[in-house]
This record gives structure tokens, C-alpha cells and sequence, in this order.
């Protein structure tokens, strides 16, 4: 059966818990929101709300699996490769497999997008 996660306000979401992105990992001001996954029993993708802190950043990352991110609020520069992008409110990105990559607030608000990424 499906599942429905309300949406409360301040891009916060019933049933859904704020964590803080792995800790044992180089990133500074990282929370996520698990939206849709194994809690939900999703198995093909799952679908995760990020926020960072200004000044923060994501940890340089490489590995197999691709994402789709969507730009809610904020403002980012993405390191996709070797270019780095500007990004705002609206903007997606696409992150193939086994590209490095990293997202940097770069704003005086907080940076928030959804991910999406296969089932892990």
C-alpha cells in the first residue's frame, strides 16, 4: 500500500526524520529528510529532501549510482567533473554515475533540493 508523508511547512514533512548527513563523512551542514525508501518499502528509487546551512557543503563524492536533484531554495555551486555550475530555485541537475561531484551553499539562506537516486 501506498504512503502519504503531508507536508507540514518549512519544507518539513509528517512522519518524516530530520538527520544529520553521515557524520564520518568531510561535509559541513548537511541534514536530509528520507521521503521515500525502505521505510516505505520503495524498491526501485528513493527520495531524499537535503538542506545546508550557509556556508556548508556536501562531501566530494564518486560512486556508480546516478541522481536527479532539484533546486528548491538557495542558491548552489555544483561541482559536477571537473566544471563547477552556479544553480538557483528551479534549476535540475543530473549527476551520472561515477562522476565526482559536490554541492556548496553559496547563498545567505539555506540551500535546499530534492534527490532522487536508485534503491540502495
Amino acid at each position: 500500500m501506498g504512503v502519504i508523508h503531508r507536508y507540514k511547512e518549512q519544507f518539513d514533512w509528517e512522519g518524516v526524520e530530520l538527520s544529520r548527513y553521515p557524520p564520518e563523512r568531510d561535509m559541513e551542514g548537511v541534514s536530509v529528510r528520507r521521503l521515500i525508501g525502505p521505510a516505505e518499502e520503495a524498491p526501485n528509487f528513493a527520495l531524499r529532501y537535503f538542506e545546508i546551512e550557509p556556508g556548508g557543503w556536501t562531501s566530494l563524492d564518486q560512486h556508480a549510482h546516478d541522481h536527479g536533484v532539484v533546486i528548491m531554495r538557495g542558491r548552489a555551486r555544483v561541482l559536477l567533473g571537473e566544471e563547477e555550475f552556479d544553480v538557483g530555485f528551479g534549476d535540475v541537475v543530473y549527476v551520472p554515475g561515477n562522476e565526482v561531484h559536490q554541492f556548496k551553499n553559496v547563498g545567505d539562506e539555506p540551500l535546499g533540493f530534492f534527490c532522487i537516486i536508485p534503491a540502495m
